[in-house]
């Protein structure tokens, strides 16, 4: 803390996702205003967080501390175990705004809900002015899905997808969609050949030894693993843009096709891994797409259009959907439990010991990598927590906790919405659950299993098999008439009374032994 000039008056908050250099703030050098970033138990301590993700905050936290103060701005860098940090928000500013008498105190909205509480009361208690200010990063404000869906029964995100596209005039022909078609997803789901080997992954050998040891002295409790002087993840805005021109040049050009494809020989296949830059705010989510539709221009005869497409949606379609849900729907969406499930979440999830290869190497992948793919997380995590009963809450304490990416405003929506069904339908008009049918289908795990992919039934039935019936069987009265649905509880009303008791008692046997599996 080395503020000294006596006349500085106004003292801004940068929070760990937070930061962006193009951001109106740091137009101009003044130097009566102060940055503050800090390191805090708060923080690292509401959930138990995966190592990397730590390490990827701090660090990046650090180097945009050290960018500004390179541009002459004055900045205060409060670091996890400096003797005077008071590991709040509110018990820094505090600190800070009596020492240096500061007259007004500013801040980005959070994107949490939880941040945005604790800074909107802190704010309201202080003695000196405070403004607040948009963290100009979003392509929609937060009201903005909720005054498009006004009045509707289903925030369909299809039509959002599509108003984003008009109204951004991204892939567009006038009020049309370039090529006459709005969504690719149907060419998005192919399984990845045997063979076929992707493209390693761009990765960077960051020396975070330093935060590593801030962590062990402070006794931060973490999960997962790391290298402290290979770490792998962007942590400034070049390596962030330097790991985009990486997706576009290699991966890009078969990121749709294989989006949904899951191999245990691969850990990113051709997906972009920006998320974690997108969400602390290094790099923005419009020059992503502005530079991936360029990608595409010019090279029309190596990008297919369904590529393209695809990566647009996740962006401007799914990211900016699932924010808007998540400042319609907070406080309450938090508490959501649809299906009132109350089993804890098996043992196995915090160290991928178990014999199902496709749990075994999702798990295994996001311990190593603090990663997985969104499919991973929808459709094997995801799907087995919502198979075997896991209580909505436990689901999304391992969420938050383990993905580098995972902030409150993208993890909960997807978990408790679109993965755990949480929510009734708000976010998806079906539950995401499978039998091993689908996970054969899509990956290459099912070969190396323990378990028999093909039995439902017996010694090494595949678990997946008779928990998908149970789940159906047991909520029957809530999902019946669901028409998206409707075609399994036929074939569930036509099976022989006997295997449907049999198919139940193989169930109730993997839950009770749920942890051994």
């Amino acid at each position: 803390m080395n503020v000294t000039t006596s006349d500085i008056k106004i003292l801004r908050l940068i929070l760990g996702d937070q930061l962006n250099i193009n951001h109106s703030w740091f137009k101009n050098v003044d130097e009566n205003v102060t940055y503050v970033l800090m390191e805090v138990r708060s923080e690292t301590d509401y959930v138990w967080h995966h190592i990397q993700k730590v390490a990827a905050f701090f660090a990046s936290m650090r180097e945009f501390a050290e960018l500004l103060k390179s541009k002459g701005y004055q900045v205060v860098y409060i670091k996890l175990n400096d003797k005077k940090n008071r590991h709040s928000f509110r018990g820094n500013c505090d600190h800070l705004i009596k020492k240096y008498a500061f007259s007004h105190f500013q801040y980005q909205l959070p994107d949490e809900y939880r941040l945005d509480e604790i800074i909107k009361t802190y704010s309201a208690s202080i003695h000196i002015s405070t403004t607040v200010f948009d963290t100009e990063h979003f392509l929609t404000s937060r009201s903005e899905l909720g005054i498009f869906f006004e009045g509707k029964k289903l925030f369909l995100m299809e039509s959002f997808y599509r108003y984003m596209r008009k109204k951004h005039n991204i892939l567009m022909t006038g009020s049309e969609p370039l090529t006459g078609k709005w969504n690719y997803d149907d060419a998005n789901r192919k399984k990845l050949p045997v063979k076929h080997k992707a493209s390693p992954p761009f990765v960077f050998s960051n020396n975070v030894n330093d935060i590593i040891s801030d962590l062990n002295k402070t006794d931060v409790k973490t999960i997962g693993t790391i290298e402290p002087e290979n770490f792998i993840w962007p942590i400034n805005r070049e390596q962030s843009l330097q790991l985009l021109d990486f997706f576009l040049q290699e991966c890009l050009p078969l990121f749709g096709t294989y989006q949904d494809a899951m191999t245990p020989q691969d850990w990113s296949l051709y997906h972009s891994r920006l998320s974690f830059s997108l969400n602390c705010k290094l790099i923005s989510p419009l020059e992503v797409i502005n530079k991936a539709v360029k990608e595409w221009e010019n090279r029309p005869n190596e990008i297919e259009y369904n590529q393209l497409e695809g990566f647009v949606r996740q962006i401007i379609g799914w990211r900016e959907y699932m924010r808007g849900i998540y400042w319609l729907k907070m406080p309450d969406y938090a508490s959501l439990n649809y299906f009132d499930h109350q089993n804890k979440l098996p043992e196995w999830y915090w160290t991928g010991k178990t014999k199902m290869s496709c749990l075994k190497h999702s798990i295994g992948q996001s311990l190593n990598y603090a990663y997985a793919h969104h499919i991973q997380r929808l459709m094997i995590t995801g799907n087995f927590a919502l198979l075997a009963g896991v209580h909505p809450d436990e689901v999304d304490k391992w969420y938050l906790g383990i993905y580098i990416d995972a902030l409150d405003w993208v993890e909960i929506t997807n978990t408790r919405g679109m993965s755990q069904f949480a929510d009734g339908g708000i976010v998806g008009t079906k539950p995401y659950v499978s039998s091993a049918a689908y996970i054969d289908k899509m990956s290459h795990y099912c070969k190396t299993c323990y378990y028999n992919k093909a039995k439902k039934t017996g010694d090494k039935a595949c678990p997946f098999n008779s928990l998908y019936w149970n789940f159906y069987n047991r909520h029957e009265n809530k999902l019946a008439a669901n028409p998206r649905i409707a075609m399994m509880y036929d074939v569930w009303r036509k099976m022989k009374p006997d295997i449907k008791a049999e198919l139940l008692v193989q169930a109730d046997y993997y839950l009770r032994n749920i942890n051994n599996l």
